[in-house]
């Protein structure tokens, strides 16, 4: 059946990996991050086949090239299909699409509900059009797992006109989530019931989840909705956007600039983006950030038992998520009230279950694989082909 090559692009990275669709079962996993800088970095991990020594990437279309012609020598043929992780899917898409130019075109349009991601994976899918150009491409939407959402869950308060229009709350991270609700019953041993999981890292959301499905999420017609994350607002009263640039002058390049890029940790800190800095410094400035971004976090958690009925079981995943138990500790403090406790020696260790014996609510903390979702399927769409 051939191998599955998975995609997942960002502004100066690109993460990939090789799959057998068996299972499907992981070859290898990389990164090329330093795209478009004087020197590109090559990594990856569980090949025989040894990174480049030296790599240039001055773009997407030339760090797939490299990337392309160093996977020749370990198969020898092409893919037999690329995935990719798409952000947006807009209102078309519940489930992953073979990629086509009207499929394309659609996705191109969706780019300003999320300027940061969207250009990305539509510049690796041009460059393995160019590079590949006999080899199916997918598509799998960080907006799909969402879908299931009650009508009344994605609706704005605003005319019915501009719902009918498309928009609507979408929900993202959607790989993630799809992951981690594939985890849970294994990892609760239950039936999975309430849950909230809180995709923490320098994008951030939470999203209920009940029987496997989306309930409700955090974001909403694009990535800013919702947390505090490394450089976006979150949550933010519409009305600021308006004052901003009646009072401000801003234009709407400004506005989207300061909205995405310059606010979040690194806004309120004044220092970094990134809460593994942010949490060895001493400064005021960084610790009235990381704070707000705990508080953030639990207000959006706690926004979320409305829809769910009550709170079973709290997941944390993602890089801050998985890996700062100071910053689940802080969250879980603001949510005391919710008869829940962590034990700080199975916290401190980063453990599956910290949650202490006494605490009416089950904490996780679950490593999210996106990836594997998007070999999955990859690996789905494939065996439909047979």
């Amino acid at each position: 059946m051939g191998s599955i090559l998975t995609l997942n692009a960002g502004s100066s990275s690109i993460k990939f990996g090789l799959y057998d669709p068996d299972g499907p079962n992981r070859h290898f996993s990389g990164q090329i991050a330093g795209i478009g800088g004087p020197q590109a970095e090559f990594k990856v991990r569980g090949s025989q086949i040894p990174a480049p020594a030296s790599f240039r990437a001055n773009d997407h279309n030339e760090a797939l090239a490299g990337l392309l012609t160093w996977l020749s020598h370990y198969l020898g043929k092409a893919p037999a299909v690329v995935s990719h992780r798409i952000v947006h899917g807009g209102e078309r898409y519940a489930s992953a699409v073979e990629l086509t130019e009207p499929t394309i075109a659609y996705l191109e349009s969706l780019t300003p509900l999320a300027p940061l991601h969207q250009p990305h994976g539509l510049a690796a899918i041009h460059a393995v059009t160019r590079l590949l150009p006999t080899t199916p491409q997918i598509a799998c939407f960080d907006t799909a797992f969402h879908q299931t959402q009650a009508s009344l869950q994605q609706r704005f308060a605003l005319p019915r006109s501009w719902h009918d229009r498309g928009v609507r709350r979408y929900g993202f991270h959607g790989l993630s989530y799809e992951y981690i609700a594939d985890q849970l019953p294994t990892v609760l041993d239950t039936h999975p019931g309430r849950v909230v999981v809180a995709h923490l890292g320098n994008g951030a959301s939470a999203c209920a989840i009940q029987n496997g499905r989306s309930v409700a999420s955090t974001m909403g017609l694009t990535a800013l909705d919702g947390l505090m994350m490394g450089s976006r607002c979150g949550r933010l009263d519409p009305g600021v956007v308006l004052y901003l640039q009646q009072t401000g002058g801003l234009s709407l390049d400004d506005t989207a600039d300061l909205l995405y890029k310059q606010s979040g940790l690194l806004g309120v800190s004044g220092i970094s983006s990134d809460m593994r800095q942010l949490l060895g410094e001493e400064s005021p400035q960084a610790q009235e950030a990381i704070e707000l971004f705990c508080l953030s976090a639990a207000r959006e958690i706690a926004s979320l038992l409305v829809p769910l009925g009550g709170l079973d079981a709290l997941i944390f995943t993602a890089g801050i998520g998985e890996n700062a138990p100071e910053i689940r500790a802080r969250i879980v403090d603001h949510l005391a009230w919710l008869n829940i406790e962590l034990d700080p020696q199975k916290n401190a260790a980063n453990a599956q279950h910290i949650a202490t014996v006494r605490s009416g609510v089950a904490v996780c903390v679950i490593a999210t694989d996106e990836e594997i979702m998007l070999a999955r399927h990859a690996a789905n769409w494939l065996q439909r082909l047979c």
